[in-house]
C-alpha cells in the first residue's frame, strides 16, 4: 500500500499563487507515476497534471496554459505542483495520485484532497 497526503491548498486572490506539496510514505517505489487531479462539486475528477518516476516526462491539461509546473524529489518521496496565475476556475479540490503503471482517474492510490480556493 501506498499513502499519499496533500498539503498547501488555501485561499488565494486572481492572479496569486500556491504550491501543493504531496507526501507518499508505505510500499513505495521510485518508479511510481505521480499526478495531480481536481475535483468541484458535481463534476467528475479531471486530469490536471503527470510526472513519471524519473522527472523526465510531465503532462498538463490544456486549460493549464504553462501557468503550473510539476516536479518530483524521489529522495524524499514527495510531489509538488506550483500553480500561477490562478484563476477563480481552478477553484476545486486538488488530489495527488499514484500508480506503479501509469497514473489516471482510475489509479489505485489517492490522497485525501486538499483545498483550493481563488477569489475575486
Amino acid at each position: 500500500q501506498v499513502q499519499l497526503v496533500e498539503s498547501g491548498g488555501g485561499l488565494v486572490q486572481i492572479g496569486g499563487s500556491l504550491r501543493l506539496s504531496c507526501a507518499a510514505s508505505g510500499r513505495i517505489s521510485s518508479r511510481l507515476s505521480m499526478g495531480w487531479f481536481r475535483q468541484v462539486p458535481g463534476k467528475e475528477r479531471e486530469f490536471v497534471a503527470r510526472i513519471g518516476w524519473s522527472g523526465a516526462y510531465t503532462a498538463y491539461a490544456a486549460f493549464v496554459k504553462g501557468r503550473f509546473t510539476i516536479s518530483r524529489d524521489n529522495d524524499k518521496n514527495t510531489m509538488s505542483l506550483q500553480m500561477n496565475s490562478l484563476e477563480p476556475e481552478d477553484t476545486a479540490v486538488y488530489y495527488c495520485a499514484a500508480d506503479p503503471s501509469f497514473v489516471t482517474s482510475r489509479s489505485d492510490y489517492w490522497g485525501q484532497g486538499t483545498q483550493v480556493t481563488v477569489s475575486s
